[in-house]
């Protein structure tokens, strides 16, 4: 089979690349070693009509990366307009954020259009095509559209929200209606599939079997996929980044004192200001813990155009400002927070050096930053992990110390109880939790997507629509604001 990923962001592979986890560092090595073409932005437009829009392809391991320029006059509405101002938080269950124009959704739909006319170069008779997240939630029924009839999957990094949250989207149902286009749609937890589910049931009135919607495109199968890492991959990296110089410092200018770390885009579904006023409080509570452990929060700008996050980066800035002016001493800041990224090598040093991982989100698909953090770990001397209940990943890492992140006095006495927990209880949880990322790792998760691919497609041909009157989409009238109203 030939198999070519889609994904908004790419990952060339190079050793100082900035790296916070996420979607691009997940497919990296996976499509190094089997092959596939992975297809993506160039993060740059262009103007005008493109005979030819990739800007580069080159050779990524055992497989190639195809990089595209996007059109410059519908980029800013399909990137930062729908996707990360409507989609974005909609998933991430902040109605209160989503901001959308009809411009903007038009834009979504032909940068949808516009990837999906190039991947034709791509298609061959035994090609199938793996999409990746909400940025082309339609970019399986454009193929369709254009007459591709070889195996199309999907897989979303994000939560999917209840349908009443999802329902605020605009064009929420057309967007659904065009999901089931997919042979295969894949979610992070069962949550997110209920949630999918109940909307195709409840607002499509789509029957749902044992997993298989049928609508007029056919049968879609949706089903479970957790992501999971390279974690002996991570933990012979980590072993090695502890020499490297960005780490080394760090260790030495620790006098004696502890550190938690924290490494998130600065993005509101991570639940920073939550996390700062739990040190914020611990530190209060507890004032011996004074001096004897520093937070490392590492906050990678993103999407500074939107106003949500801007907001969110100088209130943050303003917040960790006020605490170390709180507790901080001449020569010791409570809080040390970085504005940049870090290649994953200095990560996986920064990791294994910390005491505590923080990883606390609002809301998170799986968060890969928690997976990392436990397979960096010395295991003669393993760190504590501190996991949001919202995590995707808490319902793998069992053994974390679970903490609801709205519970800042609870947050505060579970990051002080991971400060002092023995040895044996710190093994006992960090072996626990190793065994798990074993189990499903990034290898394995590829493969089993994969296989399940190719196993639906034969399904597809053989379904019926259950709705007596299926909404006919896309209509085909002339201008382009017509075919999407």
């Amino acid at each position: 089979m030939n198999l070519v990923v889609v994904s908004n962001r790419v990952s060339r592979g190079k050793a100082n690349e900035p790296m916070t986890g996420g979607l691009a560092a997940a497919l990296l090595p996976v499509v190094e070693k089997s092959g596939a073409i992975w297809v993506g932005s160039s993060g740059r437009v262009r103007d005008g009509a493109q005979k030819e829009p990739f800007a580069e392809i080159e050779a990524l391991g055992e497989g190639a990366l195809a990089m595209l320029d996007l059109p410059a006059a519908h980029y800013g509405g399909y990137y930062e307009g729908f996707a990360n101002s409507a989609l974005w938080p909609a998933l991430h269950s902040r109605t209160d954020l989503i901001r959308a124009s009809q411009e903007d959704y038009l834009s979504y739909r032909e940068v949808n259009a516009f990837m999906a006319r190039a991947l034709l170069r791509f298609q061959k008779p035994d090609t199938a095509f793996w999409i990746q997240d909400y940025h082309f939630l339609a970019l399986g029924a454009e193929l369709r559209d254009l007459g591709v009839v070889q195996p199309i999957g999907f897989f979303l990094h994000t939560p999917w929200p209840a349908r009443a949250v999802f329902g605020g989207v605009p064009h929420h149902r057309e967007l659904v209606e065009a999901m089931l286009a997919y042979d295969l749609i894949g979610f992070q937890t069962e949550d997110d599939c209920e949630n999918f589910l109940s909307y195709v049931r409840s607002d499509l009135g789509l029957a749902a079997r044992d997993g298989v919607v049928t609508s007029r495109h056919g049968s879609s199968r949706v089903a479970v996929f957790p992501i999971g890492i390279d974690p002996e991959k991570f933990a012979q990296q980590a072993a090695k980044a502890v020499s490297h110089p960005d780490v080394s410092r760090l260790r030495r200018s620790l006098n004696g004192e502890k550190l938690a770390i924290g490494v998130d885009r600065l993005d509101y579904s991570k639940g920073l200001p939550n996390r700062i006023n739990a040190f914020d409080r611990m530190w209060t509570l507890q004032p011996g813990l004074a001096r004897a452990v520093t937070l490392l929060q590492i906050a990678t700008p993103s999407r500074g155009a939107i106003e949500a996050y801007g907001n969110l980066q100088n209130d943050l800035a303003k917040q960790v400002s006020d605490v170390n002016g709180r507790h901080g001493e001449v020569d010791w800041t409570p809080i040390r927070y970085l504005n940049k990224g870090f290649s994953q090598t200095v990560l996986a040093g920064l990791y294994r050096t910390a005491q505590v991982g923080v990883v606390t989100p609002l809301h998170d698909g799986m968060n890969l930053v928690a997976k990392e953090y436990v397979a960096a770990q010395n295991p003669a001397d393993p760190g504590v992990l501190v996991l949001s209940k919202f995590a995707g990943a808490a319902n793998e890492l069992e053994t974390a110390l679970i903490v609801n992140p709205h519970d800042i006095d609870g947050m505060a006495r579970t990051i002080a109880m991971a400060l002092s927990m023995p040895l044996n209880e710190r093994k006992l949880r960090w072996e626990a939790m190793m065994k798990k990322l074993r189990g499903g790792t990034i290898q394995q998760w590829f493969a089993d997507f994969v296989d399940a691919l190719q196993e639906t497609q034969a399904d597809r041909d053989s379904g019926e629509p259950l709705i007596a009157d299926p909404v006919i989409w896309p209509p085909q009238p002339a201008n382009l604001n017509a075919r999407y109203h």
